[in-house]
């Protein structure tokens, strides 16, 4: 399957997870696998998927380094499909994107929610900052620009783009304590 990133997306960490886990069936794998699913009749009969459809998404998925093959049977051989770290390391992003979709809903319409598996109450994940435990979906306070192996193109881009929201409204801009001194 021919790539659906531009060019110049390459170096976009964005991009490229979204080449990586932003198809449908992909992500609703990685879910099962999360929830202890191993085995392909398991994935199978939990999503309706046809048997080519999650052949080529498993195969795509150990390919990632997102899911290891492992035989659980011998004769025939059989295999199971085991989240590896990396793999693992992107639940918190399926979570976040489950939690983004439960908020757009009434708690009696949300056929899904995370719960703290000793106490049974329910959890409202949010995504932060690991220094300060500061959320990071404030426009105003994170902002992305070009990291250090950033491209001129990269650099550009960031360069170009005003730093804000309020920036590119034309906003004025509450000045920091360095700029006052």
């Amino acid at each position: 399957m021919a790539s659906r990133i531009r060019l110049e997306d390459r170096e976009c960490p964005l991009s490229t997870t979204v080449e990586h886990v932003g198809e449908w069936w992909t992500l609703l794998i990685l879910h099962d696998a999360f929830d202890g699913y191993t085995r392909f009749d398991q994935f199978q009969e939990s999503l309706g998927i046809s048997s080519s459809m999650l052949t080529t998404r498993l195969k795509t998925l150990v390919a990632d380094g997102l899911l290891e093959r492992r035989p659980y049977q011998t004769n025939p051989v059989r295999h199971e499909y085991v989240l590896t770290e990396l793999g693992r390391s992107l639940r918190p992003v399926v979570v976040a994107l489950a939690a983004w979709g439960n908020s757009r809903l009434t708690p009696a319409e949300r056929s899904m929610i995370l719960i703290d598996a000793h106490s049974g109450e329910e959890v409202e994940p949010v995504v932060v900052d690991a220094k300060t435990g500061r959320r990071l979906d404030d426009s105003d306070t994170y902002v992305f620009t070009a990291g250090p192996a950033a491209s001129e193109a990269m650099r550009h881009r960031y360069a170009a783009r005003p730093t804000t929201p309020a920036e590119a409204a034309g906003l004025p801009q509450a000045r920091t304590e360095q700029q006052i001194k």
